[in-house]
């Protein structure tokens, strides 16, 4: 099987019921943190990786995305006429990327969403990055995940340990540790109360899959909410082959809740250089503020 990871898939077709009414004709990953739209950190992060093959599942009120990766040439020329180098320079940094868009009629999961990239995915092994999972600038998490993939030739799913309190929330797996953050999945199970989870360890927003799992997808039946399931489906991969996880214990911000959020954008303005002095002594002084009230 080929090794290299040349594809990632980034779904983008869900509701953002969370956000409206902002995300009512905007698309959630359209939302600005600092500079950039979420969706752009995930295409950044596999871009760093060597990935330039793209594959963005849309939905409806998401024309957005595809003119935000697309060339804006009145944008350019009225930059270049400006002498505003830096800021054309910005706009173009992923010129060179490839992105295709399909469009998941249905909202009915990330299973499915990720099904409906078959055609393009083929026979290679491929990313999925979930884009209101905002992962530190300094980690290198895909990185590791796609070096542990030419390690074992198996998918790798990224892990973190969450509360037991919020176990509820995502995929938990049982697993065995192999040896420093690498788990072997021993089991999966989606959404599981505190009492049926069998660890902490909740699968995140980054995956490296193997195109098996296409036709696990194709036989999973809708499962909770109604929808493909990943988890399920990587649960009938598990009987065929290895499945391994990445234990992250870096910053994940879930973008995708409006304090998560308001945090993923707090802590990347405070790295941001041209914002970060002034930014920080606001915050100081706001914080100050609060205490003196208190």
């Amino acid at each position: 099987m080929n090794r290299m990871i040349k594809k990632a898939i980034l779904p983008a077709g869900g509701l953002g019921t969370r956000f409206l009414p902002a995300t009512k004709a905007s698309p959630k990953e359209m939302l600005p943190i600092v500079d950039k739209p979420m969706i752009q950190y995930a295409v950044e992060e596999a871009q760093a990786c060597g990935i330039e093959d793209f594959i963005i599942i849309t939905g409806k009120h998401k024309r957005a995305i595809e003119d935000h990766f697309d060339s804006a040439f009145k944008l350019e020329e009225s930059l270049k006429k400006s002498g505003k180098k830096k800021l054309l320079e910005e706009i173009n940094r992923l010129n060179q990327l490839n992105f295709a868009y399909i469009r998941q009629r249905e909202a009915l999961g990330l299973g499915h969403a990720i099904l409906c990239a078959k055609p393009f995915v083929k026979d290679e092994p491929f990313a999925v990055l979930l884009s209101d999972d905002i992962i530190d600038t300094d980690a290198h998490l895909l990185r590791d995940m796609i070096n542990l993939y030419k390690e074992f030739e198996s998918p790798v799913l990224a892990l973190q340990k969450v509360p037991i309190s919020e176990v509820n929330k995502y995929g938990i797996i049982d697993g065995t540790k192999e040896k420093d953050k690498i788990y072997r999945v021993n089991n999966l199970i989606e959404k599981p109360s505190a009492a049926e989870a069998p660890s902490d360890l909740a699968i995140i927003g980054r995956y490296i899959l193997t195109p098996d799992l296409f036709g696990a997808l194709e036989d999973v039946r809708p499962g909770k909410g109604g929808e493909i399931q990943l988890t399920d489906a990587l649960s009938g991969l598990l009987k065929k082959r290895q499945i391994y996880g990445y234990l992250f214990t870096g910053k994940r911000y879930d973008a995708g809740d409006k304090l998560g959020y308001l945090k993923a954008t707090v802590d990347l303005a405070l790295k941001n250089t041209e914002l970060s002095v002034a930014f920080k002594e606001y915050l100081v002084k706001t914080v100050e503020k609060i205490k003196t009230k208190q």
